[in-house]
């Protein structure tokens, strides 16, 4: 699937088409339109107040002769977005709002408020009012002083806030948030008559260490089997039944919908949904009956599904295991210890082997069906109580995170397939939300190619087809060396991103026919309306027909704010790792090109993915030209060659906070 919109149109000038622009750092814009071999492009005199991934009209411009083609906006269909952060000046008696986004090419004028001469100076948030003539300033209205800036919570509240996610949530949702905890209580008879009790099975949870909210939970029980003496596992994972307490049209579910996603910054979580829901009532606390969700299976010694069940439950977790002590049990043969508090008093040791061999048969069987790896480092930051990074981090890779995703696919695999499968047999044309992932675009699969090819590497010559298993056979040969990550990140972004859909096109990336997600409804929208549909399907009832069309609404809607939660917490990354970097400078540190331009090179520092940037002008042994085919640098005199995933050694030479941009200076060996 592309990124922005495909316009069909004829070749000439004077006509018109739609799309979506994009705008560059020096306020440049671009049109991606079918048909066309290049971006149109729009000059900054010609955008006409078009901001970045507007829906704009566009009219095609004369051609001139051995220059690319261009147009002019005539209308903005539809903003993207109204609401910018930056800091509050001024200048002649007016305000002014300098917008962080870098590719927001004008400053918004803020009318004078009670607020407006306190915040001078401060990191602010404004929305845009009215802008019709592109000579002038947009006109726009202070919402909120944020605070002082370079202050860690200012700032991190701000890249939060210029993506659309608040820390606070509206009066009237905590109130009825509020309420639904008290009235929560203890759970009625009533209730417990219409649900599946696992309250006596042995239930657990396993989550990061610093985890607050626990949407998910596993139960295990071994099945004998008296005619071949080789037992079955009843395997449940339970999901909080968030459906419960969210109701349609409540200001709960407006506002989860408006986020569609909790948010998770360096130091802190903006979550979908007010503590005393996500932390509280559908948190699956230990030691606490919760109402629950869940998909269980009769699951045999080889990993293969014999049975599976889906219905509303309670459970009873007797332990809150995190990633580090759950591995302990399986790393050290540590037989643990009996917990008091649990009805069961088990040791939890040949559970969790158990269920890590089974994950283990499934995880293989999913990567012979053609799944690609895609795992990455991932770095983490410790911070000090100012919110400082004094140390960045790759975080472990272990068995036990890899367990428990093989459970959660398992259960939204199942899922879909259950939904899809119970829709054909009905004839029934109700709406369901997949998670899709398309198969991936021959263009840019033949310029990955060539990039590769430039690292010397290669995929099989299939005319810009690729199938999994010939992504999976790259990544296994890339495996420890320096270029693995970028090459990674390459094939990624070469590829089509995967989406919320009501069409099922299937997922290329885990080789799956049906895939939805069904496991986090209190982090992720997309989740609950799962739930809702799913019980419709259990219930045998049906979506008033009304309602059908909003679905695929709400399913481009979560797929927008994925991408927009995603940027929020690279942002805040990006934001703390030059904070380290910056205390840094003139340290030296061990490298790899991760890219080459026109202007300069990029270097990520090793441990910390720390990238930043060389400039042409600064490797002054040589003047360098940027050689594209080959992706690297090239000394016009000395013929020295800077190449992507060559390793290099680098100092630190500046730091921005304000652009969140690094500096680097190579050190000569």
């Amino acid at each position: 699937m592309k990124k922005y919109q495909k316009i069909k149109t004829a070749k000439g000038s004077g006509e018109t088409l739609r799309g979506v622009v994009r705008i560059a750092g020096k306020g440049l814009g671009f049109v991606e339109a079918e048909g066309f071999k290049e971006d149109i492009l729009i000059e900054t005199e010609n955008l006409n107040t078009a901001l970045h991934k507007d829906e704009v009209a566009v009219a095609l411009l004369p051609k001139p002769k051995n220059q690319r083609l261009s147009g002019k906006v005539v209308k903005v269909v539809k903003r993207a977005k109204h609401r910018f952060v930056g800091t509050l000046e001024s200048e002649k008696g007016k305000f002014f709002l300098v917008p962080d986004d870098k590719k927001m090419y004008k400053d918004i004028l803020i009318r004078p408020g009670k607020n407006t001469k306190d915040g001078l100076g401060m990191k602010a948030l404004a929305v845009i009012k009215r802008w019709q003539d592109p000579k002038k300033n947009p006109e726009g209205e202070l919402v909120k002083v944020i605070g002082r800036k370079g202050d860690n919570d200012a700032e991190m509240a701000g890249i939060a806030l210029e993506k659309g996610f608040d820390e606070s949530f509206p009066e009237a949702v905590e109130r009825e948030a509020e309420n639904l905890a008290r009235r929560a209580g203890k759970i009625t008879a009533e209730e417990l008559a219409k649900r599946r009790d696992f309250r006596n099975t042995l239930t657990f949870t396993i989550d990061p260490v610093d985890a607050k909210d626990f949407d998910d939970a596993i139960s295990f029980r071994e099945i004998p089997n008296h005619r071949d003496q080789i037992p079955n596992y009843e395997i449940g994972i339970h999901i909080a039944d968030v459906s419960h307490f969210v109701r349609q049209k409540t200001e709960l579910d407006r506002e989860a919908r408006k986020r569609g996603f909790s948010v998770y910054l360096v130091d802190r979580t903006i979550p979908m949904l007010p503590e005393a829901l996500s932390n509280n009532i559908c948190s699956l606390k230990p030691n606490e009956d919760r109402l629950t969700f869940s998909a269980v299976f009769i699951i045999n010694s080889g990993g293969m599904v014999k049975e599976r069940w889906f219905g509303k439950t309670v459970i009873h977790s007797t332990k809150r295991f995190t990633y580090e002590s759950a591995q302990e049990l399986l790393n050290q043969g540590y037989i643990g210890q009996t917990y008091p508090q649990s009805k069961i008093g088990l040791t939890y040791k040949k559970e969790l082997q158990t269920l890590n061999r089974l994950a283990q048969k499934m995880r293989e069987r999913k990567f012979k069906a053609g799944a690609i790896d895609f795992e990455q480092d991932e770095i983490r930051f410790e911070l000090d109580g100012d919110g400082k990074p004094v140390r960045i981090y790759k975080k472990e890779r272990l068995a036990t995170h890899k367990l428990v995703e093989e459970y959660m696919l398992l259960a939204n695999r199942e899922v879909a397939e259950f939904i899809y499968k119970t829709r054909e047999k009905r004839k029934s044309q109700e709406p369901f939300i997949y998670r899709v992932h398309d198969i991936p675009d021959r263009e840019k699969i033949a310029e990955l190619g060539i990039f590769l090819r430039a690292l010397g590497h290669a995929l099989p010559d299939s005319g810009g087809k690729v199938s999994s298993k010939d992504l999976q056979m790259l990544f296994k040969q890339l495996e420890g060396r320096a270029e693995e990550s970028m090459i990674k990140t390459a094939t990624l972004r070469s590829m089509a991103k995967a989406v919320y859909s009501t069409r099922n096109i299937g997922h290329f990336g885990l080789a799956f026919t049906y895939y939805t997600h069904f496991t986090s409804p209190i982090r992720r929208y997309a989740d609950l309306l799962v739930h809702r549909v799913l019980e419709h399907h259990l219930n045998g009832t049906r979506i008033p027909p009304h309602e059908w069309q909003s679905y695929e609404k709400m399913a481009r809607e979560n797929s927008e704010q994925e991408i927009a939660a995603a940027e929020a917490e690279r942002d805040s990354k990006k934001y703390k790792q030059v904070e380290y970097m910056r205390e840094r400078i003139g340290q030296s540190f061990e490298g790899v090109v991760s890219g080459v331009t026109e202007w300069g090179m990029y270097i990520e520092e090793k441990e910390t993915r720390c990238e930043g940037m060389v400039k042409l002008r600064d490797l002054g042994d040589d003047f360098y030209l940027l050689d594209e085919k080959n992706y690297c640098l090239v000394g016009e005199k000395t013929k020295k060659r800077f190449a992507i995933g060559d390793s290099v050694r680098f100092k630190v030479a500046g730091a921005d906070l304000e652009r969140k941009t690094l500096d680097y200076a190579l050190v000569q060996n």
